[in-house]
């Protein structure tokens, strides 16, 4: 009898048990912190959930898939909240000593973003961020953040005076995973832009990196 109780309550868990490589989504949950918490990127996490049409809604009692797909797209030019998409990220990787930021840069750069992406997705802001870190490396731009941020023409914010509004709690979030695991979601992209709104088009001819959500980002 007990040999009988233990194998209908073994196979029952067998039947009844989440997949091992699978989450069920919890009240407050977002792709983002999943992705995070089991150690993949959010573009891996997207390309092993099709079903998931929208990243940024996700309901309780949802599945998600957890594994990583070693097939790896490395084509530019694809959109962050499209289901192929893959912005290569690197995770785990610190990179904040790399810049040595004060506190009064960092919420220099919690602003620039809060203004040219407050109605952005967090990838979207995190991606702003990384192409002032962009610009900060490349030769074709000054090597201080304050110099790039302030730099003639560059930024609508700065001439409009919005650079001066205070940085907001998810701005500044996305200033530190730009800094650290999601370095490289602009895909070492150094402009980005609205062309819905845009009035200038130049950017147009130039090479497409990636898009994320209303902003196309460009090399």
């Amino acid at each position: 009898m007990k040999k009988l109780f233990f194998l209908l309550t073994l196979l029952a868990a067998l039947f009844f048990a989440t997949p091992a490589f699978g989450y069920t989504v919890e009240k407050g949950d977002t792709m983002s912190q999943i992705a995070k918490n089991h150690d993949v990127t959010l573009e891996e996490l997207a390309k092993v959930n099709p079903q998931v049409k929208n990243l940024d809604m996700i309901f309780v009692g949802q599945h998600i898939n957890i594994h990583k797909d070693k097939d790896k797209n490395k084509d530019k030019g694809k959109r962050v909240n499209s289901n192929d998409k893959n912005t290569e990220q690197r995770v785990g990787t610190s990179y904040s000593n790399e810049f040595n930021f004060s506190k009064k840069e960092l919420d220099l750069l919690a602003r620039i973003v809060r203004a040219e992406a407050q109605t952005e997705p967090f990838e979207g802001k995190v991606a702003v961020a990384d192409v002032v870190l962009n610009r900060i490396e490349s030769p074709k731009f000054p090597n201080t953040l304050k110099e790039v941020i302030y730099q003639p023409r560059q930024f609508q914010p700065v001439a409009n005076g919005q650079i001066n509004n205070p940085a907001c709690k998810e701005s500044i979030k996305a200033v530190t995973a730009a800094l650290s695991d999601m370095r490289n979601i602009s895909q070492d992209s150094l402009f980005f832009y609205n062309p819905a709104i845009a009035t200038s088009r130049w950017l147009d001819t130039r090479e497409t990196t990636i898009v994320i959500g209303a902003h196309v980002f460009k090399n």
